[in-house]
């Protein structure tokens, strides 16, 4: 906060600008129904000021927060039961290729952002000639 004298004739007062803009805020919510095992069975999500204001139906999640004061990441990670392992292969290739960009983003590293994306490319490969393979 930045505090301002104002000195006048009659008296002094002490002014406290805020300067911080006025943030907004949203909400992002998740809900997952679970079978009696405690495996999904449906995930929907929703988020308040965007275009997914209704809740939007998803197989599969992945969520990560980073823990400053540890230094650690903490994640969850859920699928529903109808979610095929090719639908789960391009949903990692997808994630890991946006996570280069993110990376690209967030540190300006575009040669370590080139070497995820080219992982993801590589994983999405050799996932598609293993499922060949084995037709």
């Amino acid at each position: 906060m930045v505090k301002e004298r104002l000195n006048t004739n009659v008296h002094s007062n002490t002014i406290v600008v805020n300067l911080q803009p006025i943030m907004a805020e949203s909400n992002i919510n998740i809900n997952v129904q679970l079978d009696a095992e405690k495996v999904p069975q449906n995930i929907n999500w929703s988020a308040s000021g965007s275009t997914a204001e209704e809740p939007q139906n998803a197989k599969a999640m992945f969520l990560a927060f980073w823990d400053g004061a540890d230094k650690t990441a903490l994640r969850i990670d859920l699928w529903t039961k109808d979610m095929m392992t090719d639908e789960m292969a391009d949903f990692f290739y997808q994630v890991f290729f946006t996570m280069g960009d993110t990376f690209q983003r967030a540190t300006r590293r575009k040669d370590l952002s080139d070497e995820i994306k080219k992982f993801a490319n590589d994983f999405h490969k050799k996932f598609v000639e293993k499922e060949r393979a084995e037709q």
